[in-house]
C-alpha cells in the first residue's frame, strides 16, 4: 500500500475531479454486469450537494492527486428505518455512500484504507458506529466489509432495489 495518502473535506473546486472518478466506477460496474449506479446516480448534482453539507471527501495520494471520494454523512438515512433485518444497535450512526476509487491512478488496497480512515472520522466525530449498503454483487466491497468486521444486517431498498445492509461498531483507535 502507498504511503502519503490522506483523507480531507471536498470542496467545490474537487467536484470536477470527484465526478470523473465517480464516471469510472459507474464505467467498472457497468463492465462487471452490475446495474449499480446505472441509472444516472450518482451525479453531479449530487456530489455538489454533499460538498455543500459538508459530507464529501476526498482521498489524495502524495502528490496531492484527488484519486477517490465518499460521502461520510452523519444523518439519518431514511433507507435504513425499512430495514429487513435488524442493526446491531440504534445508536448514532456514520452513513457511508458513494465510495468511488480512481481507475486512471489505481492504488491496491484503497478501497480498504479509506473505509479505515472513515472510522477515524467518525471516532473524530464521538460516532461509534457505522452503516454501510451495497449493490449484492459488489464483490469487491463485500470482500473490504468482511475483511473489516462489518456485520451483515440485512437489505435495505433504494427505488425498490435491495442493497445488502452492513454496520460495525468501533472502538476508539487513540
Amino acid at each position: 500500500m502507498e504511503t502519503g495518502l490522506n483523507i480531507r473535506q471536498a470542496i467545490l473546486n474537487d467536484a470536477d475531479r470527484i465526478w470523473e472518478i465517480l464516471q469510472q466506477a459507474v464505467e467498472k460496474r457497468k463492465e462487471e454486469g452490475s446495474n449499480q449506479w446505472q441509472n444516472g446516480y450518482p451525479n453531479l448534482d449530487v456530489v455538489k450537494n454533499d460538498i455543500s453539507n459538508g459530507f464529501g471527501y476526498i482521498i489524495e495520494n502524495d502528490n496531492n492527486l484527488i484519486i477517490g471520494y465518499v460521502a461520510i454523512i452523519d444523518e439519518i438515512e431514511p433507507a435504513y428505518t425499512a430495514i429487513e433485518g435488524k442493526w446491531l444497535n440504534d445508536d448514532p450512526y456514520i452513513v457511508i455512500h458513494r465510495l468511488a476509487v480512481a481507475q486512471d491512478i489505481k492504488i491496491k488496497g484503497l478501497g480498504t484504507w479509506a473505509m479505515t480512515e472513515i472510522e477515524k472520522v467518525a471516532i473524530s466525530k464521538n460516532i461509534h458506529t457505522i452503516k454501510v449498503d451495497t449493490n449484492f454483487d459488489n464483490i469487491g466491497m463485500l470482500r473490504v466489509f468482511e475483511k473489516l468486521g462489518y456485520h451483515y444486517c440485512g437489505e435495505v431498498y433504494y427505488d425498490g432495489s435491495p442493497r445488502k445492509a452492513f454496520q460495525k461498531i468501533i472502538q476508539d483507535l487513540t
